[in-house]
């Protein structure tokens, strides 16, 4: 069914990522932006691409080769701490770390959507494209103009409006996390102890209540998010917090809040309409599966498309897609609720968390494994255990 006309509402990875998949297989779907450029705001901080999911989606896409001359394996190096810097668990990024942690590559997110775009057939992203409501086939947008396709695909993340066209009832709810994100350019020289902490990787630091985030990106600066507990999802407006959140430092800084849909929830499917990443199940960033399972959509969705003979296939096999896709997704969002409430609302961390999160960990491993390979994982999860020893004794 190459004469399928088909829009996709969102030009992030995962929409990116199914526009270029589609155009692997002789469809060019057509995508929509409300944003004006892709540079015109910021894109936030890096990714880690796991092996099942996003990295198997990048290799689908071809574009496994220009993925590495960008991905940071050095990134993968990880320290969860105490607020008080006491070390609970070093991952380091050898291929020992590998076996209990798994290979996750680190990517600046907003290299990832460059990568993407790149790949596109010039034209495909149609932006200052605001999407105002779906009717049937039909979309309008703010700047006034409509177009019918034979399907649509929201990949517009959390207040997406292709959702709220097929199920007005799934609204994201408020979590009571408020993060700010805030950059250290060039940090090696403007913040050299930093650096040396984050040793090109990421470090988790957690009290109760709180969280603070340093994560190394590829231009050198380094990426920071602190959570804390907020009531009123508003809390960043001047009015409200007393003071402008976002002009009390140099550089860049972002508000936010925390939202999620709810977990395993189901919608009536509608003919022609669908769902992909956040817009289908939004979870917190505390198990860093968001992207992962956003391209893994794009790519079981793209299978999909591309096997339908028709118009009734193709409905059929977006149908089993949902119902799929959201039984898939289900117990990962449920380890992300579980993770944001162990980090923000649960007393006694990181320790608490690490505890859990490590026997989880283990368990998990210890599926279809053999002597052999358990005995590894042991001795993985055992040096990540001592290296953190070790820097608690520097």
């Amino acid at each position: 069914m190459q004469n399928l006309k088909i829009a996709i509402i969102g030009a992030g990875p995962a929409g990116c990522t199914l526009a270029r998949l589609l155009h692997l297989g002789g469809i060019q779907a057509t995508v929509f932006e409300g944003e004006a450029s892709a540079n015109v705001r910021t894109q936030g901080g890096t990714l880690d691409l796991h092996t099942t999911s996003g990295l198997a989606a990048v290799k689908e896409a071809g574009l496994w080769d220009i993925f590495l001359s960008h991905a940071r394996y050095d990134g993968q190096y990880m320290a969860i701490v105490d607020k008080d810097l006491y070390y609970y668990v070093v991952r380091g990024a050898d291929a020992e770390s590998n076996i209990a942690f798994g290979e996750r590559p680190e990517i600046d997110r907003v290299k990832l959507r460059e990568i993407l775009l790149d790949s596109l057939p010039e034209g495909t992203v149609k932006w200052g494209h605001r999407l105002q409501k779906v009717e049937g086939s039909t979309l309008t947008f703010t700047n006034g103009t409509t177009a019918s396709f034979d399907l649509v695909v929201g990949a517009d993340g959390a207040f997406s409006k292709v959702r709220l066209s097929i199920a007005p009832e799934l609204l994201p709810e408020y979590t009571r996390v408020a993060m700010h994100d805030i950059s250290i350019p060039d940090a090696e020289k403007t913040s050299p102890e930093t650096y040396k902490i984050v040793n090109r990787g990421s470090i988790f630091a957690s009290a109760d209540g709180q969280r603070f985030t340093l994560q190394q990106m590829g231009d050198g600066s380094i990426s920071m998010g602190f959570n804390f507990v907020r009531e009123d999802p508003d809390w960043m407006k001047p009015e409200k917090c007393g003071y402008d959140a976002e002009d009390l430092i140099e550089g860049r800084t972002t508000t936010r809040s925390l939202w999620r849909l709810p977990i395993g929830q189901k919608w009536q499917h509608k003919s022609g309409v669908t769902l992909i990443g956040d817009a289908a199940h939004l979870m917190t960033p505390h198990a860093g599966e968001g992207v992962n399972q956003a391209l893994e959509d794009a790519m079981l969705l793209a299978r999909l498309i591309l096997k339908a003979q028709s118009v009734e296939e193709l409905d059929e096999h977006i149908r089993r897609f949902e119902s799929d896709m959201i039984a898939r997704v289900k117990p990962i969002q449920e380890l992300a609720w579980d993770r944001c409430q162990g980090l923000m609302f649960t007393e006694g961390v990181p320790k608490t968390l690490v505890d859990r999160v490590m026997q989880r960990r283990k368990q998990q491993m210890a599926e279809g494994k053999s002597a052999e390979e358990l005995k590894k994982m042991d001795e993985a999860i055992a040096k990540a255990q001592a290296e953190a020893d070790a820097m608690n004794r520097t």
